[in-house]
């Protein structure tokens, strides 16, 4: 994969995302930045990381034959290849908290920005961007934010992960077909935070409720047994999990 290394950037998301109207990327690249400066969380969080000591990147991959409605089974491949490289380094209770932050021991230590590339209204290619502590140690305010260091007890060669996640990309991606979506779902599923306990979550209007997560349905909305037995579905803007 072409690896492009800056320095200090804004968002490495937004540079591939430049490049590639410039360029028309048809192979995976990826750009890692020393520091960034205006890195994006979901919804429009902000990710905290000190310059050089955690895997600041983005990734373009080529996609082909995923439709739009399917597009969450990317997310789905990525968060599995996250937690690939986590478990090839013995962090303890490697999760999902859904949709596609990764725990450890219940700490954050990955995000995930998945950016699409559309094109005559089918989806061509994808920008993930991704946040991955590995080195910091002291997080500001973020008392839920883990990272290698703080779970092995020793600094990680940051390049050294950056070339795992790679590998473990590429593979994902190669298995992302129609064919093997029921066996993708079902390994996402099993590695889902809190799956099958009673959980608490916040509503839209701020209501608390207690359900037991279930899956995910292919759109990607969470799937809760609420009190009555019912099961319902949720967008990502419509139910927030609380520790």
């Amino acid at each position: 994969m072409r690896i492009i290394k800056v320095d200090a950037i804004d968002s490495t998301n937004r540079f591939l995302k430049d490049l590639n109207r410039v360029q028309k990327l048809v192979k995976p690249v990826c750009v890692i930045a020393h520091e960034q400066l205006r890195g994006k969380g979901q919804m429009g969080t902000v990710w905290q990381s000190d310059p050089g000591k955690n895997l600041t990147c983005s990734v373009f991959m080529r996609v082909d034959g995923v439709l739009l409605s399917d597009q969450f089974y990317i997310s789905m491949v990525t968060s599995l290849a996250v937690f690939d490289v986590l478990k090839d380094f013995m962090a303890s209770k490697v999760s999902v908290k859904w949709p596609n932050d990764i725990l450890s021991d219940r700490q954050k230590i990955c995000g995930i920005l998945i950016e699409n590339i559309v094109k005559n209204g089918s989806l061509v290619g994808v920008i993930i961007g991704i946040g991955l502590n590995v080195n910091q140690t002291e997080f500001d305010q973020l008392p839920m934010a883990g990272s290698l260091k703080k779970i092995l007890g020793k600094n990680i060669d940051v390049n050294e992960v950056l070339d795992i996640l790679l590998k473990k990309i590429e593979k994902r991606f190669s298995e992302l077909r129609a064919a093997n979506y029921q066996l993708i779902k079902n390994e996402y599923e099993s590695i889902l935070f809190r799956k099958d306990k009673p959980s608490t979550f916040e509503g839209i209007e701020g209501e608390s409720f207690v359900g037991i997560i279930k899956g995910v349905n292919p759109e990607g909305k969470l799937q809760l047994l609420l009190e009555d037995e019912v099961v319902k579905t949720f967008g990502l803007k419509e139910i927030k999990l609380l520790y």
